[in-house]
């Protein structure tokens, strides 16, 4: 809802649901999915109304958890606050969504913090809670965690087995960017081991993806991917020729390009300017 509004349009709806008595009329589900959109116009004031609100009018245990853990998220709670949050949810009737959803967030910290076997563990726990439930789309985000710590631990085959297993999941969701975005991922792991080939029609279909899908970051993430197998082949002329595409796109929509890809072209026109015996002379 807040990828869609405009800040004033935002403030509108914010104004209209929450002014004067209007909040005594929101139950907790919607004071929560409000939360942030007010965190996106930087009203704290409101935050903590909404945060207050959510707990007050919670009609059970679970959603008065719910709301706990948002009001953890909001102040960057410590990681054994979350733990011992989802210790008690895990007592509740009908706690599984929201447990599910704590130990997904655990993982997250224990992912950043380097802790990669208890990351690991917790995040196969948040997917098999909501493998229980049905909970396709958290699946989805499940995969997404195994596949990193898969990949912090160098261990590409898993990493690509699970990208796989993620990529059906999302053809089911229909989630044409989350495919775009796992087609891309998948190949880029494709190119770690080696396989050059694969990663080439790999990082091709994720680029038709974001071309039909209008997705300039998509396609960012495509030529560059596919300007790496090129250099990776030594052919300079490919690279830059794919990097340009990627300008074209964004100057197509009165976007300025990404500062990177202009250093990377530029970078690949020295080279390319490079004498061959000077280059050879200076190793």
């Amino acid at each position: 809802m807040q990828n869609e509004l405009s800040p004033e349009r935002a403030r509108q709806v914010l104004d209209m649901l929450t002014a004067g008595g209007a909040m005594d009329g929101i139950n907790t589900s919607l004071a929560l999915r409000l939360l942030p959109l007010a965190s996106e116009l930087g009203d704290t004031s409101l935050m903590d109304r909404l945060m207050n609100h959510a707990t007050t009018v919670a009609e059970d245990d679970t959603e008065r958890g719910w709301a706990r853990f948002e009001g953890l998220k909001m102040i960057e709670a410590s990681l054994q606050q979350f733990i011992s949050l989802v210790e008690e949810v895990e007592t509740h009737e009908k706690g599984e969504p929201l447990a599910a959803a704590l130990h997904h967030h655990i993982a997250l910290i224990q992912l950043a913090e380097g802790s990669l076997d208890v990351a690991h563990a917790t995040a196969t726990r948040a997917l098999r809670l909501r493998e229980k439930i049905g909970d396709l789309r958290g699946m989805s985000y499940g995969y997404a965690v195994l596949i990193a710590v898969a990949k912090r631990r160098h261990d590409i085959d898993t990493a690509i087995a699970l990208g796989t297993e993620r990529l059906e999941l999302l053809n089911k969701l229909k989630d044409h960017v989350g495919q775009m975005e796992a087609v891309a991922d998948l190949a880029h792991s494709q190119a770690t081991i080696g396989e050059f080939g694969a990663a080439n029609d790999l990082f091709q279909d994720s680029l038709q993806r974001a071309q039909e899908l209008g997705s300039l970051s998509g396609q960012l993430v495509a030529r560059w991917g596919l300007a790496d197998l090129a250099e990776i082949r030594e052919d300079f002329e490919s690279a830059m020729l794919v990097l340009s595409d990627c300008l074209h796109a964004y100057m197509a929509e009165d976007i300025p390009g990404p500062v990177q890809v202009k250093q990377r072209i530029e970078a690949l026109t020295n080279l390319q300017n490079t004498p061959k015996e000077q280059d050879e002379g200076s190793q």
